[in-house]
């Protein structure tokens, strides 16, 4: 018997592993029996440096390719994301008057940003009269209220994303788990504005979430509002 035979080894592996020992290196777990079995060998007193040395680049190694594998994730999702406010954004400009802007935003724009709800939230005044029947009223003062919900009032220009509140399930039509406040300033003249976005899904709108996609769809229909109103 060879001593190939005797160690459990075929010819054939063997001349494979010479021929190509990079094959052992770049399998991690035959890698990780190899350094268990020569610290085996070698015994607990004795500490192998190359092993450790190993260990914490293999610990390394694991952790980039998390972070490349976040990186690539988060740049797809903010990726598909503009795509779905650009595909929205055509919808706004495709209006022709201010009844069909309003009248769009749940028949065809919400679909568009798969959510459940979005409503034109709007304070009385007479300057704008005859207001589209998918708007909704809402007294002097109650959008303040209503974006607060009972917490610290943000700033007039701040977008706020949070679990659907009670205040705001009446004004969404149906039941979501977590909404967006979009303000929309219409000018001094104007009565205050907001859009109102509701989703089914929990963690749709959360405050860590980012609002630069959120805050340009918001822009882009208070251009197109005001030129309804113009016009």
């Amino acid at each position: 018997m060879t001593a190939e035979q005797q160690a459990g080894l075929d010819p054939e592996t063997r001349d494979k592993l010479l021929a190509d020992p990079g094959v052992i290196l770049a399998d991690r777990d035959l890698m990780r029996a190899l350094v268990a079995a020569r610290e085996a060998e070698i015994g607990d007193n004795v500490i192998d440096i190359r092993g450790r040395a190993m260990e914490v680049l293999e610990t390394r190694l694991d952790r980039l390719e998390t972070q490349h594998e976040s990186v690539i994730a988060a740049a797809f999702d903010n990726q598909s994301g503009m795509a779905v406010i650009h595909r929205a954004v055509i919808g706004l400009l495709e209006s022709a008057d201010l009844a069909e802007l309003v009248d769009s935003l749940q028949s065809d724009i919400a679909p568009l940003l798969r959510i459940e709800t979005l409503r034109l939230v709007i304070e009385p005044d007479p300057a704008i009269p005859g207001l589209p029947e998918d708007a909704v009223v809402v007294p002097e003062g109650a959008i303040g209220r209503i974006i607060a919900a009972g917490r610290r009032t943000p700033r007039g220009d701040d977008i706020v994303l949070r679990p659907a509140s009670p205040i705001t399930q009446p004004l969404h039509g149906r039941q979501v788990a977590s909404e967006a406040m979009l303000p929309i300033d219409l000018g001094a003249r104007r009565p205050r504005a907001m859009l109102l976005m509701g989703s089914g899904d929990k963690t749709r709108f959360m405050p860590a979430h980012g609002t630069d996609l959120l805050r340009f769809f918001a822009q882009v229909f208070r251009l197109v509002m005001l030129s309804r109103l113009r016009g």
